[in-house]
């Protein structure tokens, strides 16, 4: 059986996902420009309309906190962060098992059905008034999100080369971003709806985001590819989004960059569970993100709440709160441009954890040297949440990198995202009512934990540079002059080191 099919415009398709047939290029550059472009304008908007759906659904309870949910719902800010705790650990029990049911049934069917299910969760929300039903339904929408970040994350490495992909994670996380900011926009509006058909203006927040995350379920059910081996959306399984020549130059570039990526098996074995979890440089980076996102979560809860004790009116803070996540949109397409263009992928990690640092030391310096100051403290407040964010999809760009297989890409990002959000249970606790409105003991808190991330990001730079140098050092070896059998030695240790190179660079 030849590798391509007589007919040159038509490619048998392969026999797994993932798995080319020609490992050559043989298209012109205008032919992969343009399979390219056509797989960024449907791939890439609907992964980041997902993302930015469930940011809406996760973080609208920071705005409706200003709506006077806390005498509503009859809870105090402690038992609050309590059902903050719950939403973080239904997303850390079920993130694995969620991520290895998208790797069996595929990203397009999965991803689509846990849109529909976190819409509707969170559009019963709406009906909580007590603090039972506030813990069981942030427990629940913590499970129905599980595994969603991290599907979105593997299913993009599996359409785009290595060193397309930290400019792709962050658009992807620009719907995270975008969320965020918007969210607290569209709050400002919304919760203006107090007394409408006598319900609290976070009864209509949760209600209308819920409706619109099932109306984009819809969209991505229509329009998001499953796969190589069958690019086609969840409802409309008969019509092949790419012609055969576009599924085979995609299919085939991506394997020139990686050739491991050709391996995927239907299921995850228990060797990829080993390679996985015995790699350190993995676990640098799941305690990377573990170290930064819970500051930030603790933070994000509480932006309008602090903007609000400022002096600015309770709803108005949430329209404030919004500015500094709006800049922190250009600022992470810049940090990803300069991570991929110049493959600066642990220094632009280190330098957005320094300057998340820097946001914290100015909210701590400032609340305790000149707490009436208001613009000093709401530039503090935009400092942190300009830089505070982005460092963590850079972290998994970074990662990506040291995964040698589908199947450890697969475990890595569920476990870094899993690091992400038991981040988010401690984090749920880093604010709390006895340290309010100041939050110094918050502040000194966030400043050794992000402390310590910048040092691990550190040890791991290090650590890619010491092997850079000996990849580098064993292919400039010479075979020796003697024996054949010596110079084949030296040649397999060559081929050996060339073959690692990638994956550390």
């Amino acid at each position: 059986m030849g590798i391509l099919a007589k007919d040159p415009g038509r490619f048998a398709p392969p026999p797994e996902d993932e798995q080319a047939l020609a490992h050559q290029v043989d298209w012109t550059p205008e032919e992969e420009i343009n399979a390219k472009w056509k797989l960024d304008l449907i791939i890439m908007p609907l992964l980041t309309m997902g993302f930015f759906c469930l940011q809406l659904d996760r973080g609208n309870i920071s705005n409706a906190i200003t709506d006077n949910f806390f005498a509503d719902v009859n809870i105090t800010q402690d038992q609050f962060n309590v059902g903050q705790q719950m939403l973080s650990l239904g997303i850390v029990i079920f993130e694995i098992p969620s991520n290895m049911i998208l790797y069996r049934v595929g990203p397009g069917k999965w991803l689509t059905l846990q849109l529909f299910l976190f819409g509707l969760v969170s559009t019963f929300q709406s009906f909580q008034h007590s603090y039972g039903s506030f813990i069981v339904t942030r427990f629940l929408l913590g499970i129905t999100e599980s595994g969603f970040i991290p599907g979105g994350l593997w299913t993009l490495s599996t359409w785009y080369t290595r060193d397309e992909s930290a400019k792709r994670i962050m658009i992807f996380y620009f719907g995270n971003q975008f969320g965020q900011a918007s969210s607290k926009l569209l709050a400002f509006g919304i919760l203006h709806m107090r007394g409408v058909a006598g319900r609290p203006g976070w009864f209509w927040l949760f209600t209308l985001m819920g409706i619109f995350t099932i109306a984009c379920g819809f969209v991505m059910g229509f329009f998001l590819p499953d796969s190589f081996r069958n690019p086609s959306p969840t409802f409309l399984p008969k019509w092949k989004m790419f012609n055969d020549r576009e599924l085979h130059i995609l299919r085939t570039r991506v394997l020139l960059d990686d050739p491991m990526k050709g391996k995927k098996k239907k299921k995850i074995n228990l060797g990829a569970f080993k390679r996985a979890f015995s790699n350190w440089r993995i676990w640098i980076h799941v305690f990377i993100s573990l170290l930064n996102n819970g500051p930030q979560r603790g933070f994000d809860t509480y932006a309008p709440s602090m903007v609000a004790a400022l002096g600015f009116g309770a709803l108005r803070s949430n329209a404030m709160a919004a500015v500094g996540l709006f800049l922190q949109i250009p600022m992470s397409y810049l940090f990803s441009w300069v991570s991929d263009t110049y493959d600066k992928r642990p220094e632009t990690v280190i330098t957005g954890l320094s300057l998340h640092l820097i946001g914290i030391v100015f909210n701590r310096t400032f609340a305790m040297h000149i707490p009436k100051n208001q613009g000093a403290r709401y530039f503090a407040v935009v400092w942190t949440q300009t830089f505070q964010t982005f460092s963590h999809p850079l972290n998994i760009a970074w990662l990506s990198l040291a995964c040698p297989d589908s199947e450890v890409r697969a475990l890595a990002m569920a476990m870094v995202i899993m690091g992400a959000n038991i981040a988010g249970i401690y984090g749920a606790q880093i604010f709390r009512a006895d340290d309010r409105p100041l939050y110094l003991r918050g502040f000194a808190i966030g400043i050794g934990i992000i402390s310590t991330a910048i040092t691990l990001a550190i040890i791991r730079f290090i650590d890619d540079i010491i092997k850079r140098r000996r990849a580098k050092n064993t292919i400039e070896i010479e075979p020796e002059s003697g024996s054949e059998g010596n110079a084949t030695d030296d040649k397999k240790v060559v081929a050996a080191a060339t073959a690692a190179a990638p994956a550390i660079a």
